[in-house]
């Protein structure tokens, strides 16, 4: 369906959207991660990613980044 780059492209452009737009307590305040979740849908939207699809790989992508939150506080 999507091609490796097109996926790498998106993985990229996700990596730093939501470096970009977290909060210190995003992982708390569900108004941020409502706009978290718009943006990545939005990502997703751009590239062709199939709408049915868009929920569960926004939620995936939240989950990640809540996982890598800390090591992106060290940095």
């Amino acid at each position: 369906m999507l091609g490796d780059d097109t996926l790498k492209t998106i993985a990229r452009e996700l990596v730093e959207t939501v470096r970009r737009n977290t909060a210190i307590d995003w992982t708390v305040r569900e108004s941020v991660r409502a706009k978290l979740r718009i943006l990545v849908k939005r990502i997703l939207r751009k590239y062709g990613y199939p709408p049915d699809k868009q929920e569960k790989a926004a939620l995936t992508v939240l989950a990640q980044a809540e996982l890598l939150a800390p090591q992106w506080a060290i940095a």
